[in-house]
């Protein structure tokens, strides 16, 4: 008889939180503990002295069930969350997201959250647990690591609110769902702000060298001194001052610099969740903001099998905005690069010599060897810098040791492709190209470095 009574009440329950409480879930306790009942209820029907007992327990779990909603559904206060993220994420870097909560109950509750997080990150373990005391607001702190660019929808913050009894939990929904964009890593870029400010890094112990000569750029008027060239005596200066004035320059800053990006299907290549494409793009954002910061011309060239973006050189304060936003929208391509086009293209837009960055990638010395005649052509008329990847996962297969016969042909076969990409090297640089074989995670760095390097060489 009771049984059915117990059934009759858990299913009333149950129709109460379906149709009319929705926001009403039993927790763990509950089932613990109406199981437990239940298994009570069963042993008293062969100890028939327990069964009083156990009535009484079964009333005292009903009232405190009674007194868990009441507690939660009578009050009318409302634990409110929201979210702290910037209004963009940084590709490839941990951006901070924090969770504000704060309980509005008059009393200590328990509380757990369930952040929605964006499709992209396919997580659903973004948990949250903590006690409450009244009025009491906590926040949680935790990083995401985006990998791919465009939007990103975050959802609701779901919070499960239960009392110290613990038997249920309601539910509420934070109406806090927005959609953040995801752009080139930014974060990076700063990092190298003050690569671009002191024109110094130690990886590779690059320094400024401030040098005078004859040039167009014309930094001020000084007095002659014994061994300043006398062709450049300002004779207007010389008259108003009543001796002799040269005109002093500077070795001339004002080059322009143009990051080429290739969008090829070998770009598709990922390494560290990032694809190779991802990489050129942080660098080339880092390289916008570093030539800027340098008094350079940055433009962009963006190729495929056929033309991407041509941005033309500028050094107006909106260039690093415009890269950011062409940067944001590019798309690896599925087939091959046309490198016959992209020297076309170079020729058209590109009239002054200026130094090409170009991040591609080559994979054999066969598929270089195709597109050398037209690097070469590129090369006769600017400083080509070609920047490509170092495969990571060859390297770790040559550096294993080969247990079995498998092991030695796999150990063979990557060594074989490391030294291509070393004879890539020193073919590019039979031909007076310059080249950089990098990791993609050192790819910054370096390129930054070489950059520094050839405008303290004046090779630019």
């Amino acid at each position: 008889m009771f049984l059915l009574y117990l059934v009759l009440i858990g299913a009333s329950l149950w129709f109460i939180a379906h149709y009319w409480l929705k926001g009403l879930f039993f927790n763990n306790r509950f089932f613990w503990t109406i199981g437990g009942i239940v298994v009570l209820f069963l042993v008293s029907f062969f100890y028939p002295q327990l069964f009083e007992p156990v009535k009484v327990l079964f009333v005292v779990f009903l009232l405190l069930l009674v007194t868990d909603i009441m507690f939660l559904f009578a009050f009318m206060g409302k634990p409110v969350a929201s979210r702290v993220i910037a209004e963009r994420m940084s590709n490839g870097d941990k951006n901070p997201v924090a969770l504000q909560v704060r309980n509005n109950y008059p009393f200590t509750v328990r509380m757990h959250l369930i952040d929605e997080l964006p499709e992209q990150f396919q997580a659903r373990n973004n948990f949250f647990s903590g006690s409450f005391k009244a009025n009491e607001e906590k926040r949680f702190n935790f990083f995401l690591r985006p990998v791919e660019r465009g939007a990103y929808h975050f959802g609701d913050i779901i919070i499960y609110v239960s009392s110290l009894l613990g038997f249920i939990s309601r539910r509420f929904n934070s109406n806090v769902a927005e959609e953040i964009p995801e752009y080139p890593s930014f974060i990076q870029m700063r990092k190298y702000e003050l690569i671009a400010r002191d024109a110094q890094t130690a990886e590779a112990g690059t320094k400024k060298l401030r040098k005078l000569g004859l040039s167009l750029e014309f930094e001020h008027v000084k007095e002659y001194t014994r061994g300043d060239d006398i062709r450049i005596i300002n004779w207007k200066a010389t008259a108003r001052k009543g001796g002799l004035m040269v005109n002093n320059y500077l070795d001339e800053r004002s080059q322009q610099v143009f990051c080429v990006i290739d969008k090829g299907r070998l770009m598709k290549m990922p390494f560290a969740g990032l694809s190779l494409l991802d990489y050129a793009i942080n660098s080339s954002l880092v390289m916008c903001n570093v030539s800027l910061r340098r008094h350079d011309r940055f433009g962009l060239i963006t190729f495929a099998e056929k033309i991407g973006t041509v941005l033309p050189a500028d050094k107006k304060a909106t260039q690093l905005q415009n890269v950011l936003q062409i940067l944001y929208n590019q798309t690896t391509r599925f087939l091959e690069s046309d490198f016959e086009m992209l020297y076309k293209q170079v020729r058209a837009n590109v009239r002054h010599r200026s130094l090409l960055i170009l991040f591609t990638n080559f994979e054999s010395f066969g598929g270089m060897q195709r597109q050398l005649p037209y690097l070469r052509m590129i090369a006769k008329y600017h400083l080509l810098l070609v920047v490509f990847f170092e495969n990571t996962e060859l390297k770790d297969l040559a550096s294993k040791k080969a247990k079995d016969i498998e092991g030695v042909y796999v150990k063979t076969i990557a060594e074989k492709f490391m030294h291509e990409k070393k004879m890539i090297v020193k073919e590019l640089q039979n031909h007076g190209i310059l080249s950089i074989l990098t990791t993609p995670e050192n790819l910054t760095v370096n390129t930054v470095n070489k950059y520094l390097e050839l405008k303290a060489r004046q090779a630019i």
